[in-house]
């Protein structure tokens, strides 16, 4: 594994700090975030006519062709921004169709995906605490050669503006070994969604309801009842996407709490004087280098498809969570009382650090996951 990024990485980190600091500084996100209207349609074309959305869709389908340690990049840079759009979602929910979709499904949506004009988003969560293949209860019923959805998925990242749902079912035929991966048209008969309220105010989540929701075979992922290992991979690549975001987050709060420090005086001096002070700070940035270091190794070994992949991602996936969450509860502590007003932007990240830490698995559910695979 190379530890360094490459000079066309360093470019693209960059670009896209530079976008962000223009057209969605933190001011934005508030304005966004107390708004409750979601992502902007103008922000989302924009990120679009600069190439991100297809930031990983091959070439020969309209993208960039580029790597998940090129998507982490991007990510980092947006979670330091607290950007308010679920972009990892819709990159991933993008991905799941270059990792199990077929040659027709591939031409038929991802030029679409890569351009913008059609989002997709990932359908996982049904709010019982298991992100794992074995927590599926949607029923998928077979009609004739079709499948009818029923059942409820929770926590889907801007739900209410995705055309494509990445939904995981289990079907009623005993000899399926797995749950069966579904396109499902967002807009489709059969389907409604209700807002979910979270800590994150940045960004929205949909509860969505299948009330025998018809979808075609040719909209099924992979083979029916073997979609176990496309779950995982999908779930793999999720896991890395938010680690990156965190990864950003956390750099961000360390440089905010470290200027803090540096103005903020106390009895004549700055309170970063103060050796109680410089340790926290210290103990931060060694989280956000660990959790770097574990998020860009699990990106690294996705992409070169590693045997261990698997387990660095849910690694990564345990420790960046607690990381991110303390790296959000100490600035708030340098800070003191004033990083817990609703006027500085401490408590932004934090919220977001609480949600992150559950999506996908705690760290807790994720640790098993190695202890599992370990044991294998």
């Amino acid at each position: 594994m190379d530890v360094l990024f490459s000079d066309d990485q360093e470019v693209l980190r960059s670009s896209v700090r530079e976008f962000l600091e223009r057209e969605c500084s933190l001011a934005v996100v508030r304005a966004i975030a107390e708004a409750g209207k979601g992502l902007p349609p103008a922000l989302w074309t924009k990120l679009a006519d600069l190439g991100w959305l297809g930031l990983i869709i091959p070439e020969e389908y309209g993208g960039a062709g580029l790597r998940c340690l090129d998507l982490v990049v991007v990510l980092e840079e947006m979670g330091r921004m607290l950007f308010p759009g679920a972009f990892w979602s819709a990159a991933v929910g993008g991905l799941a169709l270059v990792l199990g979709g077929s040659p027709a499904q591939k031409r038929r949506l991802l030029p679409a995906l890569a351009c913008g004009e059609q989002r997709a988003a990932l359908a996982l969560d049904e709010g019982a605490g298991s992100w794992s293949a074995e927590g599926i209860a949607l029923e998928a019923r077979a009609v004739g050669a079709d499948f009818c959805l029923r059942g409820v998925k929770r926590f889907v990242p801007e739900g209410n503006a995705a055309d494509w749902l990445i939904v995981p079912a289990r079907t009623s035929d005993p000899r399926d070994r797995g749950p069966t991966l579904f396109l499902v048209d967002a807009r489709g008969s059969g389907i409604s969604m209700d807002p979910v309220p979270t800590t994150d105010a940045t960004r929205s989540y949909s509860e969505v309801l299948f009330a025998d929701v018809r979808v075609p075979k040719e909209n099924i992922l992979g083979a029916v009842g073997e979609g176990s290992r496309l779950l995982e991979r999908i779930s793999d690549h999720a896991k890395v996407a938010l680690c990156a975001d965190a990864c950003g987050g956390a750099q961000r709060v360390l440089e905010l709490s470290v200027a803090y420090a540096r103005s903020r005086e106390q009895f004549g001096r700055p309170i970063g004087a103060q050796q109680a002070i410089q340790h926290r700070c210290a103990d931060m940035l060694v989280r956000v280098e660990g959790a770097r270091s574990a998020t860009w190794r699990a990106a690294w070994c996705l992409d070169e498809e590693e045997p261990l992949s698997h387990t660095a991602a849910c690694m990564a996936k345990a420790y960046t969570s607690d990381a991110y969450l303390r790296v959000a509860g100490d600035g708030i502590q340098i800070h003191g009382g004033l990083g817990f007003t609703w006027e500085q932007d401490l408590h932004l990240f934090f919220k977001r650090a609480a949600l992150s830490s559950v999506l996908l698995g705690d760290s807790a559910q994720n640790r098993e996951l190695v202890a599992q695979a370990l044991l294998d």
